[in-house]
C-alpha cells in the first residue's frame, strides 16, 4: 500500500518544493525575451545608422570646411609684407588675395585727432562740481546737447555725458599733481575736427572751445588726414589703419617718413598647387574609404555595412564622384580636376597623376592656380573650395536623401522605444495573470495537501490493521 501513497504524492506535486514566483518569472520571461530580442536588435542597428548618417554628414563638413580653410592661408598666396614695419606694416583681409603687389609706399603724414584740456585745478577732483548748464558738441556737422544737473554735476558726470552723445568723441577725468582737468579727444582725420559751445551756465562755460583756445581750455593737438603716396599716386585717409588702398590688404602707418619709400609685397607661396593635390586625393579618398565602409555588402548581413542599401549614402557618394568632371572655371586650357591628371577609381576613390599634373603646371601655372584657388570665386570660377561647399549643400539641403533618412531613423528609434514600453506594460499585465492563476492553484494545491494528509493517515491504519 506504501507505493500507493507515493503515487498521490507524485501526481499531485505535493511537498515538491515548486516556487510558483520563480515559475512565473520564468514564463514571463520566456514570453518576453524573444520579442524583447528582436527590439533591442533592431535598436542597437537603428542606432548604428542614425550615428553612420550624423558621422557621414559631419564628414563632409569636415572635408569642406578644412579645405576652406587650407586655401585661405598664406601658403597657396604667400604673406603681404613691408620691408620697413616702424614706419608701415602690412596684413592680409579676407575675401581674396592682394592685387597690385609690390607698391611703393610713402608716408608723407600721419593721421592725428583734435585733444582739448582744460585747466587743471588744484584740489579738485572727479566729483568736484563743475557747474549746472548746457553746452552743445558739434562733430564734423552733427550736433549733441550736454546737460549737466544736480544729478551730474561733476567731473566725471560732464565726461560721461560726452562719452554718451555717439558723436565719437572721448572724454575723461585726469589728476596728477598739477590737479584735476577733463581731457578731450576726437576722431582721427581732418573731418572729425569737434567744438564745445556754452550755451547756458556760467561756470560751465570754462570748459567750452570753439576753435581758438581761451584761459580754461586749450587745443593739445590739431586733426589732420593720413597722406600717403603709393607708387607715385597720393592719397588721404581719415584713419592711420587703411584698408581701400590695394583690395584685400590692410596698411597700419606707424610713422610719418617725407622722402623715404616702403616696398609693400607678398613673400612667396610655402606651398604649391601640386602639394595641394596630393593633399586633397588623401583627404578624399580618406572620405570615400569611410563611405565605402559603411555601406559594404559584406558576406552577409552580420558583416554588411551599417548603411548598406542607404539611398541617403549613394547620393552622397554620386555627388562626390562628379567633383572630377566639374568645371572649376568656364575658360582656359585646363577646366576640370581631370584635366590635370586626377581621375576616379572603381570604388569611388581618387588617383592622381602627378605626371599629367606636373606637366599642366608647367605649362601655365598661373592658369592652375587661377583654376583651384581663384583670388576671387564667382559663379563660373568657384575654385576647389568653392566646388566642395556646392557639393556640401547638395547633399546637406533641407528635405534632402540625408535629410530625410536622418528623420526616417529617428522616427524608428522613438517607435522602437515606444515598443519597449508596451512590451513592459503587455508584460506587467501577463505577470499579474500568472500570479493570480498561480495563487489560486497554490491555494488549491493547500487543499489537496491537507486531503494528501489525510489519505496518508488512513493508508497508515489500513496498513496497521492489516499487521
Amino acid at each position: 500500500m506504501a507505493s500507493v501513497s507515493s503515487s498521490i504524492t507524485t501526481a499531485l506535486g505535493v511537498g515538491s518544493g515548486i516556487d510558483t514566483k520563480a515559475l512565473v518569472s520564468s514564463l514571463v520571461a520566456a514570453t518576453r525575451d524573444p520579442k524583447q530580442e528582436v527590439i533591442t536588435n533592431r535598436q542597437s542597428l537603428n542606432s548604428a545608422r542614425i550615428s553612420a548618417l550624423a558621422s557621414a554628414s559631419s564628414s563632409i563638413d569636415t572635408f569642406a570646411d578644412a579645405l576652406n580653410s587650407l586655401l585661405a592661408g598664406t601658403g597657396y598666396a604667400g604673406t603681404p609684407a613691408s620691408n620697413d614695419p616702424s614706419i608701415a606694416t602690412v596684413g592680409l583681409l579676407p575675401g581674396g588675395v592682394p592685387m597690385g603687389l609690390p607698391a611703393q609706399l610713402e608716408v608723407k603724414q600721419l593721421a592725428s585727432a583734435r585733444t582739448l584740456a582744460s585747466t587743471p585745478v588744484l584740489g579738485a577732483t572727479a566729483a568736484t562740481a563743475v557747474g549746472e548748464g548746457e553746452m552743445t558738441l558739434t562733430v564734423g556737422g552733427q550736433s549733441a546737447t550736454i546737460s549737466i544737473t544736480a544729478d551730474n554735476d561733476s567731473y566725471s558726470g560732464l565726461a560721461a555725458a560726452i562719452n554718451a552723445s555717439g558723436l565719437g568723441v572721448t572724454a575723461s577725468v585726469v589728476t596728477d599733481t598739477q590737479g584735476t582737468r577733463l581731457v578731450m579727444k576726437g576722431a582721427t582725420g581732418a573731418a572729425n575736427d569737434f567744438s564745445l559751445a556754452s550755451v547756458s551756465g556760467a561756470e560751465l562755460a570754462k570748459f567750452a572751445w570753439e576753435g581758438t583756445d581761451s584761459a580754461t581750455m586749450a587745443s593739445m593737438a590739431t586733426p589732420k588726414d593720413a597722406i600717403i603716396s603709393l607708387d607715385g599716386v597720393e592719397q588721404r585717409y581719415a584713419s592711420n589703419t587703411i584698408d581701400t588702398a590695394i583690395a584685400h590688404l590692410r596698411i597700419d602707418l606707424n610713422k610719418a617718413a617725407p622722402g623715404a619709400l616702403v616696398t609693400l609685397a607678398s613673400t612667396e607661396p610655402t606651398t604649391t598647387m601640386r602639394d595641394l593635390m596630393v593633399e586633397f586625393v588623401d583627404a578624399y579618398n580618406t572620405l570615400m574609404k569611410a563611405l565605402n565602409t559603411s555601406t559594404s555588402t559584406g558576406a552577409d548581413s552580420a558583416s554588411s555595412g551599417v548603411l548598406n542599401g542607404e539611398a541617403s549614402i549613394r547620393d552622397m557618394k554620386r555627388q562626390l564622384s562628379q567633383m572630377t568632371s566639374t568645371a572649376l572655371t568656364s575658360s582656359g586650357t585646363y577646366r576640370t580636376l581631370s584635366d590635370i591628371g586626377i581621375a576616379t577609381n572603381r570604388d569611388g576613390t581618387l588617383k592622381l597623376d602627378t605626371d599629367v599634373l606636373d606637366k599642366a603646371i608647367a605649362a601655365d601655372p598661373s592658369a592652375i592656380t587661377q583654376m583651384l584657388n581663384p583670388a576671387v570665386a564667382t559663379a563660373t570660377n568657384p575654385g576647389l573650395a568653392g566646388m566642395m561647399d556646392a557639393v556640401r549643400d547638395r547633399v546637406q539641403v533641407k528635405d534632402g536623401a540625408l535629410a530625410q533618412a536622418q528623420v526616417k531613423y529617428e522616427a524608428l528609434a522613438k517607435s522602437l522605444s515606444e515598443q519597449l514600453e508596451k512590451l513592459d506594460t503587455q508584460m506587467t499585465s501577463y505577470e499579474a495573470q500568472l500570479t493570480t492563476v498561480y495563487s489560486k492553484m497554490e491555494t488549491r494545491l493547500t487543499a489537496l495537501k491537507a486531503t494528501q494528509s489525510y489519505l496518508e493517515q488512513q493508508i497508515e491504519m489500513w496498513n496497521n490493521s492489516d499487521s
